[in-house]
């Protein structure tokens, strides 16, 4: 680890208001991607999906399901990250290059998906699973993005199901957050956090 990394922690904040003039470009926004999908995920199933917004009517169409959030509009691109409820149906594709690479034999691929497959028969399960790897994915965006010098601001206040009505969002996915992209046009207000040791117990 670098100093680099806890420089770009250290920096990261929320920016709700962005320079409207000043847009991440899709070349951006697909190096912001690839650094996204290095993420950790159970299984290595990889339980995400990103619709990535920046048509401006489609971004107008988005503002109200977002409660009128500004830096919908303004910050130029929102990532909506999606979470997989059948992220099972990814074994073939995430194991069979292992098998035929010879790190991975077909007995220990099948025995995987049996395990996978048992999991996923809990409705529960999957569910978590969508949104807490897909969560890891929106936090490794997030720094990808500062690390770019965009920023960002995670949005959890949206209504869910008009936003899949709106957007044809398949049933496989969950919609976890909005991420809005972009370039601050003002530093977000001081946010103090709580003191390590109140969050912290060392065992």
């Amino acid at each position: 680890m670098s100093k680099d990394f806890f420089e770009v922690v250290s920096s990261r904040t929320s920016i709700r208001e962005y320079d409207p003039a000043k847009k991440p470009s899709k070349q951006d926004l697909t190096e912001i991607l690839e650094a996204t999908v290095k993420s950790p995920s159970a299984w290595n199933l990889q339980h995400w999906h990103f619709m990535v917004i920046t048509d401006s009517n489609a971004l107008e169409r988005l503002l109200p399901i977002a409660y009128n959030q500004r830096q919908v509009v303004d910050s130029g691109a929102v990532i909506a990250v999606l979470g997989d409820l059948e992220a099972n149906k990814n074994v073939d594709d995430v194991y069979n290059p292992l098998v035929e690479a010879g790190h991975m034999t077909s007995e220990v691929k099948d025995i995987l998906a049996g395990q996978i497959n048992g999991a996923y028969q809990n409705g529960v399960f999957a569910r978590d699973a969508a949104y807490s790897n897909a969560s890891l994915a929106a936090m490794t965006l997030m720094h990808a993005a500062k690390a770019k010098g965009f920023d960002t601001c995670a949005m959890g206040g949206f209504n869910a199901q008009k936003f899949i009505e709106e957007f044809k969002v398949e049933d496989r996915f969950v919609p976890v957050m909005l991420l809005s992209v972009g370039t601050a046009a003002k530093e977000a207000h001081a946010s103090d956090r709580l003191p390590l040791d109140q969050v912290t117990t060392w065992i």
